[in-house]
């Protein structure tokens, strides 16, 4: 039932002493950096000034704009040489973030996947197909390298090429998939259309579903139509990837490893505490990644503690939140991808056809996510040849693709076709959360 079990059911107060002994050690490397070098001389706080979790308000937060400014390395803990790896992202405002880990970091992260993955249920009799992106994207290495620390058959089968994810399902009797909600979806779809029933013709029997938000009503439609039991898995980049916290077999909540994760949620408008139970913008602090030390870093995901004072019923005794309600900034998720509009703008404005206005629409039928991406012609530079029109679409359809990873329906309009907005433009309009 447990991974590490004296870890797992460790009584609060011994927990947070644990947590203290760490983050002394956390601040000490810390200072190491460009970055906190600068704050903590700023703040004239050391880990000699840490005496209790709560001293961690002492320390100022740490903002994804923080990670830009200092890219690529004014982060760093460590000499260059101890680093083995870097997740970095693709850059939304002009500016990508790196986070890097040493083998020491990479070994911590892979036990708090495996420890994840058993709590849920995962054995290493387990055939396990891995549905996410692989590379710069933490969420295909995370839970790759924590389910083979488990034990179980890793199929690395990445994202897409849904036919050939059927075949190696039915080849290789996989039981447990790690695949985005929409994505489940849309492969049930496929399933249909081949003649296989996934409950009859499949050995699956579970999945870890994340990456993209997702109501409780499209979690247990996966299970009906799959007839498996799936669980919600959080984590972001900035604190590894996959793994932060994990559903057990009772599905109440997340639970935050908190051996690992110090947490806090604030009002992002106050920053202040909220009171338990009311939902505000979850900010981290990771206590044992020497290569990236972050300390109360916000996360812009917004959720709540679920009731601390009575532990869930698998004997954990780590806090737990509510899945994630959305985020505090302009950022969305679609199918499992952050996307900043700004990143499709900067796109947009570099193509001469093109006129400056655009309008990204988000829909679901059925369950599955679509994006239509419509964008004014540049009067000046149309010359009205269809087969002008369609090599722009396309070409746009390939950038979009390279920069996001994700292919949008586009629709090239009129000029001043589309509405003009006084003040910010709505760029944005997402019909999902109906």
């Amino acid at each position: 039932m447990f991974w590490e079990k004296d870890i797992e059911t460790i009584d609060r107060k011994s927990l947070e002493k644990y947590q203290l002994k760490l983050l002394k050690k956390a601040i000490d490397y810390a200072k190491n950096s460009r970055f906190y070098n600068r704050v903590f001389a700023e703040q004239k706080v050391s880990s000699d000034d840490i005496n209790t979790i709560d001293d961690l308000k002492k320390i100022p937060f740490t903002t994804k704009q923080d990670l830009r400014n200092e890219f690529p390395d004014g982060f760093i803990a460590v000499d260059k040489s101890e680093i083995v790896r870097l997740h970095s992202s693709s850059g939304t405002t002009g500016q990508a973030t790196a986070i890097y880990h040493t083998q020491r970091d990479l070994n911590i992260w892979t036990n708090l996947v495996a420890r994840s993955l058993y709590m849920a249920g995962f054995r290493k009799t387990d055939i396990f197909q891995n549905m996410m992106g692989y590379g710069l994207f933490t969420g295909g290495l995370g839970l790759h390298y924590g389910a083979e620390k488990l034990g179980m058959l890793v199929i690395p089968a990445s994202s897409g090429n849904s036919h050939r994810q059927i075949e190696l399902m039915r080849n290789y009797k996989v039981t447990a998939v790690h695949i985005i909600p929409s994505f489940a979806f849309y492969l049930y779809k496929v399933f249909q259309e081949l003649g296989f029933d996934p409950k009859k013709d499949t050995c699956l029997s579970k999945a870890v579903i994340g990456a993209e938000p997702h109501t409780e009503a499209m979690r247990q439609k996966i299970e009906e139509l799959y007839g498996i039991s799936a669980y919600n898995c959080y984590g972001l980049s900035e604190m590894n990837g996959p793994g932060v916290g994990f559903e057990c077999e009772y599905k109440n909540g997340i639970h935050i490893w908190e051996d690992n994760y110090i947490v806090e949620i604030i009002n992002p408008d106050t920053l202040e505490p909220t009171p338990e139970g009311e939902y505000g913008e979850l900010v981290l602090t990771i206590l044992n990644r020497r290569a990236t030390p972050l300390f109360r870093y916000r996360t812009r995901d917004i959720t709540r503690l679920i009731d601390s004072k009575n532990p869930c019923k698998c004997g954990r005794t780590h806090l737990r939140i509510d899945r994630i309600k959305g985020r505090s900034d302009d950022m969305f998720i679609f199918k499992g991808v952050n996307v900043f509009p700004q990143q499709i703008e900067k796109i947009i404005m570099e193509t001469r056809e093109l006129g400056n206005n655009y309008l990204i629409e988000l829909s679901s039928e059925n369950m599955i996510e679509k994006m239509v991406l419509k964008v004014e012609i540049n009067p000046d530079a149309f010359h009205g040849s269809v087969e002008e029109l369609e090599a722009v679409r396309k070409r746009l359809i390939n950038r979009i693709k390279d920069e996001i990873w994700i292919s949008p329906k586009v629709e090239l309009v009129e000029y001043n076709s589309l509405p003009v907005s006084e003040g910010k433009a709505k760029r944005v309009i997402d019909n999902r959360k109906k």
